[in-house]
């Protein structure tokens, strides 16, 4: 069964910016060492985005994302699908649909990792993870959650 095209993006972070600053949540894809990112999914079946970002928020970190303040940004980017993961949707799809979602936290968490998916996870500055993700929608996401605080980068 092929994926469909159509995913969701969950930027987590904290609220405890006083003490800490933003601090953001990445993991390591375990598919592609040195591949960092937010929690992100495709849709399965008939749900919506909406949806999928909190299926994938659990699936990922163990986190039930309606338990927190959990925000539909209500935008979307359409990117280029990485060639080694083509084969994974249908023939001649070459292009994602990604729609953006946040969770803010009260303070770090643990995290439990969906180990055939992600080999660790680290809590780092909102730049420092616009450094380390590999997906320029991720970097882009980063960028608009420190615009929401009124930082730059």
């Amino acid at each position: 069964m092929y994926k469909t095209p159509i995913s969701a993006l969950v930027l987590i972070y904290t609220q405890n910016m006083q003490t800490q600053g933003l601090q953001v949540m990445i993991m390591e894809r375990a598919d592609k060492a040195g591949y960092w990112q937010s929690v992100t999914g495709s849709v399965e079946g008939i749900e919506t985005p909406y949806q999928a970002a909190i299926r994938e928020v659990f699936e990922e970190t163990g986190l039930n994302a309606l338990d927190y303040d959990f925000q539909d940004w209500r935008d979307s980017n359409v990117y280029e699908i990485y060639p080694h993961w083509r084969h994974r949707y249908a023939p001649g799809v070459t292009e994602n649909i990604e729609h953006l979602f946040a969770l803010s936290l009260p303070d770090k968490m643990p995290i439990k990792l969906a180990p055939n998916e992600h080999t660790r996870y680290e809590w780092v500055d909102w730049r420092e993870a616009a450094k380390l993700v590999f997906s320029w929608t991720n970097v882009d996401a980063l960028k608009r959650l420190g615009e929401k605080y009124q930082l730059t980068l």
